[in-house]
């Protein structure tokens, strides 16, 4: 394959990409875009490939070696409408599906340089617009929307279903005892508590202190909310004993989430206009985004973790039931991981994620500047309010 460098014609880049073999796997494809890439005097990437093999790329190169992006085609505009719940559902549907949990750290970090080379305008020749969005959908799972780091496996919302239900159905399990249900509220909040600060705002930093503080405050919450109706509910009828996990559940999100993102609340979230020109700092956008995740979450584990109860009481009760006691625990974790797969999507699709905020409800020091620099153009603003 001829090497590609600048002062070649055009002629010559059509006859190298019609040379280049014709890989059907979008994941094979960059892997030989990458080796077959000419050398640069920009800085080079380096990505670490299947068994230690390393492959290393510029971002020039990305625009000699590829072909064009199909025209009028936005990798970072949302496949479906945003302003709409439905639209909402199909995107959550995407990025929380539990399968990407299996994708590899080979196919994440491909996934980011397609992305990244996307946005600059070129893609690997032969790459059509379903693997552009496949590849997006690997990106927007595992990275950032701030930052673009990749985040911690476990703080991903696309394990929030196999992680959720085991933990779940652990608690909905294990909730007759004190010791149990001290155990399972740790492990619960000690997840939530990642979970959070993963899908955290990432322009407001905290600091290990504060992570500190809000993960014992949320921990406390619920191992006091838990025992204290685990006691109160001893000569209650067996089901509100049942209730007492999501009580306990609840009653930390309202704890955990607002602490573990304080710094928002305390300095404000940054806030922008419709086309991303940042426009200052709001504590009001702040209250609003992380309100609107306390509900988001004590949503996602409402339907399993009161229905559920409801059908393990009628099912105990049959003696087939009362032969397989050991299988009990298992059971719920699966038909938690049912209720999770859908209410998952469906709880973070209850609010935009790009939230907005009218200019007349902001502080009125930042409503005044706002107004003195861009008069009555700005009519609303607009931040990420986290997950």
């Amino acid at each position: 394959m001829p090497r590609l460098g600048v002062a070649h014609t055009l002629s010559d880049a059509r006859t190298a990409r019609m040379s280049a073999p014709r890989l059907k796997d979008w994941k094979a494809r960059m892997n030989y875009f990458l080796q077959h890439s000419p050398a640069s005097n920009d800085s080079p990437k380096t990505v670490q490939g299947k068994k230690g093999k390393k492959y290393a790329y510029c971002s020039s190169e990305l625009t000699m070696a590829a072909a064009m992006v199909p025209a009028g085609f936005n990798i970072d505009a949302p496949r479906w409408d945003q302003n709409s719940f439905v639209g909402r559902l199909k995107h959550f549907f995407n990025i929380t599906d539990p399968r990407t949990v299996m994708a590899s750290e080979h196919e994440l970090d491909n996934a980011k340089i397609l992305v990244e080379s996307c946005r600059a305008g070129s893609v690997p020749p032969g790459t059509s617009v379903e693997q552009l969005h496949y590849a997006k959908k690997l990106y927007d799972s595992a990275f950032h929307p701030d930052t673009g780091d990749k985040m911690n496996f476990i703080g991903r919302m696309s394990f929030q279903v196999p992680g959720g239900m085991a933990i779940t159905g652990c608690m909905l399990q294990f909730y007759r005892t004190v010791p149990a249900v001290v155990f399972w509220q740790w492990v619960n909040q000690s997840f939530n508590a990642l979970v959070n600060y993963t899908n955290r705002n990432a322009a407001s930093p905290i600091t290990v202190t504060q992570i500190g503080v809000a993960y014992l405050t949320a921990t406390s919450t619920a191992l006091a909310t838990a025992v204290g109706l685990n006691l109160y509910t001893k000569r209650a009828p067996p089901l509100v004993a049942r209730w007492v996990p999501f009580a306990a559940v609840a009653a930390a999100n309202c704890v955990n989430i607002p602490m573990m993102r304080q710094q928002e609340i305390l300095n404000g979230i940054m806030v922008t206009d419709e086309n991303d020109n940042k426009l200052g700092y709001s504590k009001k956008a702040a209250v609003k985004g992380i309100t609107q995740v306390v509900i988001s979450r004590v949503a996602m584990a409402a339907p399993g973790m009161i229905l559920l109860p409801i059908l393990m009481e009628r099912l105990e009760k049959f003696q087939f039931m009362k032969r397989i006691r050991v299988l009990h625990a298992p059971l719920q974790v699966i038909l938690v991981g049912g209720f999770l797969i859908f209410m998952v999507p469906v709880a973070c699709s209850l609010f935009p994620q790009r939230c907005s905020l009218a200019v007349n409800n902001l502080e009125p020091q930042l409503r005044d500047s706002i107004l003195a620099q861009h008069g009555d153009k700005v009519r609303y603003v607009y931040f990420n309010k986290g997950l």
